[in-house]
């Protein structure tokens, strides 16, 4: 299990990719893309659209508040716990699982902000991971070997318990 240190929580309020403003904003990116989501909002947005993610990563909260509007899902679900500030090893074998078996939901008992990171290291280059910066729009991660390192630095400023 991976912990983050309250110390290096600031380093996760600047987008890891690129941020938009509306989800609308990036939809003509999607077509013919491998499309993940991480967030309740994030997920939603695309199933509203016809987007199937690959792999969509919720928890039933937004912001800390519960998640209502998410429509019926229809296919695969897994579910794990993941403490909030952690990245458990659990999170990231079911999130392994989930991209063998796509498309797939995860549902996280916890929190599932932080999936972003593993999920970077389990997907082939070009794909994309959409996760919701609050109060702000979507940021668009493409998965490519510079990404992978900076995800890679990042998880470096976890302790392993």
């Amino acid at each position: 299990m991976l912990v983050l240190p309250s110390e290096h929580r600031g380093l996760f309020k600047q987008p890891i990719g690129t941020l938009f403003p509306e989800f609308s904003d990036i939809v003509p990116q999607l077509s013919g893309r491998m499309v993940c989501t991480v967030g309740d909002v994030v997920t939603h947005s695309a199933l509203a659209r016809g987007i199937i993610p690959a792999v969509g990563v919720i928890d039933g909260f937004t912001m800390r508040s519960p998640y209502l509007a998410m429509p019926e899902i229809s296919h695969h679900i897994l579910r794990v716990i993941n403490p909030a500030g952690v990245i458990t090893d659990e999170l990231t074998a079911v999130l392994a699982e989930a991209v063998k078996a796509a498309p797939c939901v995860i549902m996280v008992e916890g929190e599932e902000d932080l999936a972003v990171l593993p999920l970077i290291g389990l997907l082939p280059d070009g794909a994309l991971i959409l996760y919701g910066q609050p109060n702000e729009g979507v940021v668009v991660c493409e998965v490519t070997p510079a990404l992978r390192q900076r995800a890679a630095d990042l998880l470096s400023c976890f302790v392993s318990v």
